[in-house]
């Protein structure tokens, strides 16, 4: 069971009413899948925030429709600040589905007081499991990464029903030491050529005779 979000139906459609549903709190949405017919809904900004804030996908629809439902698509303004409309998924219990997971690293490596730094290489990782299942983040425990090591998608403790579609040799995170950067040599001024000017008069003044 997903996080409820209360939907009402959308009799209006196009830009115009969309951003009057915008200004008064509201959200445009479409539910789709399955086969059925899409629904136009809108629902409110804050509660969806909220849900996509806190990385929650799959989600149970009540009110004008009551269906389990997936966040399939969110689209933003220019500034990536506000969700402008969202796309949902109409889900089974047991329904497979692929999506881009956050990894989040917990713990405190080793490898700091070693004089090591930690360089994140990989910030989502596509993953493919149960919808009922679906992590809202992928944890990864960095309490024995010493400096030298490193932690490869290979060796994330996942469920049983997930499944990661990328290269398991795929470095997420490693403990490196610093990269001293070398110092920036001002460069040395040009030497002055005083008499170039000088010259240029000359040559000009010669023209001029010919």
């Amino acid at each position: 069971m997903g996080i409820a979000l209360t939907v009402t139906l959308r009799q209006e459609r196009g830009k115009r009413h969309a951003r009057r549903l915008r200004r008064a709190g509201y959200t445009p949405a479409v539910l789709y899948g399955h086969g059925q017919p899409a629904v136009a809904l809108s629902l409110s900004g804050e509660e969806l925030d909220a849900v996509v804030r806190h990385g929650h996908r799959l989600v149970t629809l009540t009110g004008a429709v009551n269906e389990q439902a997936f966040i399939r698509e969110l689209q933003w303004d220019v500034w990536g600040q506000h969700i402008q409309h969202v796309d949902f998924t109409r889900v089974s219990a047991h329904e497979r589905v692929r999506v881009q997971v956050a990894v989040e690293l917990r713990g405190e490596a080793p490898g700091l007081k070693q004089g090591g730094v930690l360089k994140q290489l990989i910030h989502e990782v596509p993953i493919e499991c149960e919808v009922t299942a679906l992590p809202e983040k992928l944890p990864v425990n960095i309490n024995h990464l010493t400096l030298g090591q490193s932690i490869t998608v290979g060796s994330l403790e996942l469920p049983a029903t997930v499944k990661i579609l990328m290269d398991p040799e795929t470095v997420v995170v490693e403990c490196v030491e610093p990269v001293e950067l070398p110092e920036e040599v001002a460069p040395r001024p040009e030497e002055a050529e005083p008499e170039l000017i000088g010259r240029k008069k000359e040559q000009a003044e010669e023209e001029a005779e010919q």
